[in-house]
């Protein structure tokens, strides 16, 4: 469709690119994406806590997430590495989705397997297993997305990422609301719950299976013929084209903003878990208020985010969302101090997911701009890559600092809320620096 022909278009003829097969492909390969969360964050988080893990223990198996961190340092393997066998049947991208998927059905099957009162390390292993396999398949499964659309498909391309984000809060929500329904007054166990979760990678494994393998829009890659070829590729030149194009002081400002912004959601999404367990709620008001309800308020203020970014532009959305993103905070602080109000929670949830929707859209507007197009998809994953790792690193030690304040956790949720100043305070600064790094890397082809 043509620049012309969509301004001519009534706009609820747009919502047809969803009738396409190809979209709703991407969507179950975002709940497939999503779903792996499950196993090592909120439902681990749960086991750990009803099993009388620390808070600061529980904190520390966060840091197994530092594998979505780097990932992108092994993301040319996945595009250029041939698997024997699995290769010739099932082609590049699904012969390493399947690999990814054998992994992870051997990891969580081990867990369930698994006493932490007796085999805590071991879960940890595994729980490290299914992170790494996880962030494995994250690769693949973008790449699968990026090549199912082409270049001229403008409209296709944007339901596909919408619905690749869709996909993935109904992985980890969605169905991360099941674990907590079916330990909730029952006698089931977290290790029976996890033998489910097989059952769910099982279907995936046959939906990839099952399914056939994009190549319309591939370009082709030849393997590396030396490890200086893939450290080239995969950081020399992305990294020294941005220093160069931003210039020393300005890029390793942009990169300590990226690092910092999201410290405090990342605290609080490490111990929410910890804290709903602690203070009062059960595990069906977990499974219906944090997962259900966030599910569906992520989605749909997601696109609402992005339409406000729009009006707005990226540098000022990015600055309320991520004020509004601090204070939501709060809300957390206030159900500490009044006990298990439900009310309250919902309010919260729908609160912190509008506010957390929007700070991500605009942030991954604001990275994406940055972006030279000669480099888009290695700086890109590399400068997303930033973000994750000073989230995963920092907010490893949650739980120390919950412990530092002997469990105060309204004064917790309330540090949470200060710890996005010095990534708002960078904001500011960057404001007008940002006009000019962004023209050439917008400019370039």
């Amino acid at each position: 469709m043509t620049e012309q022909q969509s301004t001519t278009t009534p706009w609820y003829k747009d919502f047809r690119v969803y009738l396409e097969p190809r979209v709703w492909v991407i969507f179950l390969f975002g709940v497939m994406s999503g779903f792996p969360w499950v196993l090592i964050s909120s439902m681990l988080s749960a086991w750990l806590q009803e099993a009388g893990v620390s808070r600061s223990d529980i904190g520390l198996f966060g840091l197994v997430f530092v594998a979505y961190s780097v990932n992108a340092l092994w993301s040319p393997l996945v595009d250029r590495v041939k698997l024997p066998v699995l290769h010739q049947r099932l082609g590049q991208r699904r012969s390493w989705l399947a690999l990814c998927l054998v992994v992870l059905i051997a990891a969580t099957f081990s867990m369930s397997g698994l006493n932490l009162a007796e085999h805590t390390f071991a879960v940890a292993v595994s729980a490290l297993m299914i992170a790494i396999a996880s962030a494995t398949q994250d690769i693949a499964i973008d790449a699968f997305r990026i090549e199912t659309f082409g270049q001229h498909e403008g409209h296709l391309q944007s339901a596909g990422a919408a619905m690749a984000t869709a996909g993935w809060w109904t992985g980890y929500s969605g169905l991360g609301a099941v674990p907590f329904f079916l330990v909730d007054g029952t006698t089931w166990t977290w290790q029976a719950v996890y033998q489910v979760m097989v059952l769910f990678l099982a279907l995936q494994l046959l939906f990839v299976l099952c399914m056939r393998e994009s190549k319309r829009y591939r370009a082709d890659t030849a393997p590396f013929q030396r490890w200086q070829d893939w450290f080239k590729v995969t950081l020399y030149d992305p990294v020294a084209e941005f220093f160069k194009r931003a210039g020393w002081q300005l890029a390793l400002a942009i990169l300590s903003f990226i690092f910092l912004f999201k410290i405090g959601e990342a605290f609080l999404g490490r111990m929410a878990i910890v804290f709903y367990k602690e203070i009062g709620f059960t595990n069906d008001d977990i499974g219906f208020y944090s997962k259900m309800v966030t599910w569906w308020v992520t989605i749909v203020f997601a696109i609402i985010g992005s339409m406000v970014n729009v009006r707005l532009g990226t540098m000022r959305g990015l600055f309320i969302g991520g004020t509004a993103m601090a204070a939501s905070n709060l809300m957390f602080a206030w159900i500490a101090a009044v006990g298990p109000n439900t009310n309250l929670l919902l309010a919260a949830v729908v609160i912190d997911g509008f506010t957390g929707a929007w700070s991500t859209v605009a942030f991954v507007a604001f990275i994406s701009l940055l972006c030279n197009r000669a480099f888009t998809a290695t700086q890109y994953a590399l400068l997303a890559s930033l973000g994750n790792l000073g989230r995963t690193l920092l907010s490893s030690y949650s739980g120390f600092v919950v412990d530092w304040l002997d469990g105060d956790w309204s004064l917790f949720f309330i540090l949470t809320a200060l710890m996005v100043t010095p990534g708002l305070c960078l904001l500011l600064l960057l404001r007008k620096a940002m006009h000019r790094i962004q023209a050439p890397a917008a400019t370039q082809s």
